[in-house]
């Protein structure tokens, strides 16, 4: 359950949907999300992290709230990196104990409802250590507190991605403020953890496991200065962020969950000693192989240069591969109207999607079977990213979402097509 969705699995659970008649006229592009495997996947991270650790999982990979509540009553907790996010996650149910807060860029305001609720906080600077210090003055809070670090370990093959470099706009570098990092741990005894994050696709698990056993090796240092000082305190907590990265093509192999643990137990084991509490903060290795989506083929533009398939959803929906295109892959399969998978391959293709500049393409020469107006595109590991990233250019309606289990054999619409009148309020 915990492997990639294969085209078969889509043309079926597709097939499935259609005869449900979940899919209408009007509903031109479809998100899927396979629940049996978002929660496996749960499962399998709560069962190879220590029992008392925290699983933050990042709403900005996927905010839908019916997937929240639902990942709520798995037992894990949310990441929220804004604060509409950390007002979704309460409404999904979801404890002040069970919410970790990040941002660069919290307002006062902000942070004092953090604190007066109890939730977790990663401050982001100095700047932000001393703002919840004043806050602190004027109402005493159980929210527990960490400050970002930045290793500064190395950065991953996509550099928008990475944030363990030399430079980052997240965090406190610690080569330079080694000592200062130090001192604010011994004036704040509220300060009782730290936090990291190097970095999402295209970085390597060892840079990840890299940067957390750098950040390891300096929290003991520092709870060697508080023992010198305040003997009964110590850093208690190390949220070692997420990052981990997922295969994007039919035949690359990914690290599992399991092998990643296995990397960081050999690196640090006292992680897994019951020294440290270990908070985790995974997204797209969870979310990214368990959605797909399909989009019907409006239009095929023959040309003498190139066959062109206009579909429904590009630039909208995958801003990141239409926009950088040399860091982003979907694999894309075909099927036909009933859903029967086409396998044979014919001739090249560009497949456009519907926003009106040029750059709104999702493949610009991939080889597929013919392809003919009615026939759906569908486009693999798409359930990270996506959704979350949707842009309003050119006002198009967000699509339906439909959730699904055991390939099928029960769906659950998680998000109905947006209303016209829903768009119009959007830019009233």
């Amino acid at each position: 359950m915990l492997n990639k969705i294969t085209a078969e699995e889509m043309s079926q659970v597709f097939s499935r949907a259609l005869q449900h008649k979940l899919i209408q006229e009007q509903d031109t592009a479809v998100i899927f999300y396979d629940l049996s495997r978002l929660t496996a996947r749960i499962n399998n991270l709560v069962e190879v992290f220590p029992k008392s650790a925290l699983h933050a999982i990042a709403v900005k990979t996927n905010p839908l709230t019916a997937i929240l509540k639902k990942i709520n009553a798995l037992g894990v907790g949310l990441e929220v990196a804004s604060f509409p996010e950390l007002r979704l996650a309460e409404k999904a149910g979801f404890s002040p104990a069970q919410i970790v807060f990040d941002s660069p860029a919290k307002t006062r305001s902000e942070l004092e409802y953090a604190l007066k609720r109890g939730i977790y906080l990663n401050a982001d600077s100095f700047q932000e250590l001393d703002r919840i210090a004043q806050l602190q003055a004027k109402q005493l809070s159980n929210s527990v507190i960490g400050i970002r670090i930045n290793p500064q370990v190395g950065t991953g093959h996509i550099e928008s991605m990475s944030v363990g470099g030399e430079y980052s706009k997240f965090g406190v570098p610690l080569q330079l403020n080694r000592q200062r990092l130090i001192d604010a741990f011994l004036k704040y005894d509220w300060l009782k953890g730290v936090h990291l994050h190097i970095g999402s696709q295209g970085c390597a698990p060892q840079l990840l496991v890299n940067g957390i056993r750098t950040v390891l090796n300096f929290v003991n240092e520092i709870n060697e200065g508080l023992q010198r000082y305040q003997q009964n305190r110590r850093v208690e907590i190390i949220d070692i962020g997420g990052g981990l990265p997922v295969s994007y093509y039919k035949d690359e192999p990914a690290i599992t969950m399991q092998a990643y643990q296995r990397l960081i137990q050999v690196s640090c084991p006292a992680l897994f000693e019951g020294d440290f509490k270990i908070i985790t903060e995974f997204g797209r290795s969870i979310y990214g192989n368990v959605g797909w989506v399909a989009s019907r083929v409006e239009y095929v533009k023959e040309s003498e240069h190139k066959s062109t398939a206009l579909i429904h959803v590009g630039a909208d929906l995958f801003l990141r591969e239409c926009y950088n295109p040399n860091d982003w892959h979907h694999d894309i399969s075909l099927v036909d109207q009933s859903g029967r998978l086409k396998q044979v391959d014919e001739k090249d293709y560009a497949i456009a999607g519907p926003l009106c500049f040029g750059g709104d393409m999702l493949e610009k020469n991939l080889r597929l079977p013919n392809i003919e107006t009615g026939d759906y595109v569908f486009i693999h590991d798409s359930g990270a990213n996506t959704l979350s990233l949707w842009s309003r250019h050119n006002s198009r309606q967000v699509p339906k979402v439909i959730g699904y289990y055991e390939n099928g054999i029960q769906f659950e619409i998680l998000k109905e097509r947006e209303d016209v009148d829903k768009l119009w309020e959007f830019w009233s």
